[in-house]
């Protein structure tokens, strides 16, 4: 058995444990947990959250400058976003459609809901137990509010150490193997060249810091968002008589209770719901703690505030963009599980990631539908790594005290392995990044358990104060 075999083996044990019916339930019964406990406040207090985030949008304050080395807090969401809309919505989409069926897509939703409050929780506690250095830069996330709020410094490491080996999967190689199979099959550019230019655009970002990578972020993201929103919207335009049996499809597959009988037919559900799961994780990334870190670095002194734009970046993520994906997929006519295709249940497909989410696009713009997609992952792909780099240096930093020899070196790692993955196989980096997702998720959710009397009562004296 080669060495590669070997990684695959110890990869697909360890992902069995990390993604089984107890990561499952751990990262959804927070969710549903914390919503029950503030009453549904994505809901009953969408007025609030909206107009906190959707009209900051729109109101002068947007141009503000970030006080001294931090960032505005539309920057920080920028830099949070960057992260999270990533090749998870169009790559991630597909490939949880493929491999878990559509109704991968309705498990997406469900945890994207109850994902809301637990990315608000996460960001809020980032805020409050957040650190000050000398020169007045904020240095926060779940690795502080761990050590701090639990006093379990053990297991702030822990996270520590794990989110800074996550940042070169996830958020990069991932990203840059995305951005380079997609640019080959659009433009013939071979990968290790497309690999040299995102490296070199990498490094030349984030030597510039948290201001230079939110700076590019708070340009990057409402233009990539805006582009993919509108051309996905057109092709369900084309297509609307399609939409009926593509929504019956996603509920249908979600609870698939007339096709197969007994102990497979559970496995088809629980097929759906963990691919769904963990791809809703990680594209919107709630639960996993990343996006609290880039949200710590932000100037907004109430915890509560900037906790609401965590509500904001997963329904943005995953509500819109990530669902819009799914339907321009289960609508274009490109599989055999396509709606209006003849199938009512899931059957297979004849393509996979990125490939199907390309054909899906070209049945409508034709070959232009291809370069539609590539634009798009290269945008939310190149964001992506520039909003994870920032993570890995905190973490890194975290472990090191803020070593600048160690940030350095982070750095010239960090921008090398773009490279190595624009040649990469696409399978075992998936399935690497997540296993590092899970690995993540589980001392950050602990926390978000143990300190979430604090949530509840910020967010009680916050709402009574804005009613």
């Amino acid at each position: 058995m080669g060495l590669y075999d070997v990684v695959v083996s110890v990869n697909d044990q360890l992902n069995g444990i990390v993604w089984g019916p107890p990561m499952l339930f751990l990262v959804v019964g927070t969710g549903i947990f914390l919503t029950i406990m503030v009453k549904f406040f994505q809901v009953s207090k969408i007025k609030l959250w909206w107009k906190a985030t959707f009209g900051y949008v729109f109101s002068g304050k947007i141009r503000d400058k970030g006080a001294g080395s931090n960032i505005t807090p539309f920057q920080a969401v920028a830099t949070a976003l960057a992260s999270t809309v990533g090749t998870g919505n169009i790559v991630g989409v597909a490939t949880a459609i493929v491999r878990g069926g559509p109704g991968a897509v309705f498990w997406m939703w469900v945890s994207a809901f109850f994902g809301m409050m637990s990315k608000y929780a996460e960001v809020l506690l980032a805020v409050k137990f957040r650190e000050v250095d000398a020169d007045g830069t904020h240095h926060g996330g779940p690795m502080y509010y761990i050590e701090k709020g639990l006093k379990m410094k053990w297991l702030a490491v822990l996270f520590a150490i794990f989110a800074t080996f996550a940042t070169f999967g996830i958020g990069n190689m991932t990203q840059a193997n995305s951005i380079a199979s997609s640019v080959a099959t659009s433009f013939g550019i071979p990968v290790i060249a497309t690999g040299i230019v995102i490296a070199i655009i990498t490094g030349l970002v984030i030597l510039g810091g948290i201001k230079r990578i939110a700076q590019v972020t708070e340009k990057m993201v409402p233009f990539m968002a805006v582009f993919y929103v509108v051309g996905s919207v057109v092709i369900l335009i084309v297509n609307v008589g399609r939409l009926p049996a593509a929504f019956g499809m996603i509920f249908g597959n979600a609870f698939n209770l007339n096709s197969l009988e007994g102990g497979l037919m559970g496995y088809i559900i629980m097929k759906a719901m963990r691919f769904g799961v963990a791809r809703g994780v990680f594209s919107n990334e709630a639960g996993m703690g990343s996006a609290p870190i880039a949200h710590a670095a932000s100037s907004e002194s109430d915890p509560v505030k900037q906790g609401l734009w965590g509500i904001f970046e997963v329904f943005v993520d995953t509500i819109v963009i990530c669902s819009l994906t799914a339907l321009v997929i289960l609508t274009s006519g490109v599989s055999s599980f396509t709606a209006g295709a003849g199938a009512t249940n899931f059957v297979g497909g004849l393509f996979s990631g990125a490939d199907l989410t390309m054909a899906a696009f070209s049945a409508t713009f034709g070959q232009a539908g291809g370069i539609f997609v590539t634009l798009g992952i290269l945008l939310f792909a190149l964001s992506t790594i520039l909003g994870w780099s920032y993570y890995g240096q905190q973490s890194l930093g975290y472990l090191t005290n803020n070593n600048k020899v160690w940030d350095w070196i982070y750095k010239f790692i960090f921008t090398v392995l773009t490279i190595v993955g624009a040649i990469g196989g696409l399978t075992l980096i998936w399935d690497i990044a997540d296993t590092l997702n899970g690995l993540m998720a589980i001392p950050n959710l602990i926390a978000v358990l143990l300190l979430c009397k604090i949530v509840f009562d910020l967010t009680k004296e916050y709402v009574a104060k804005n009613k």
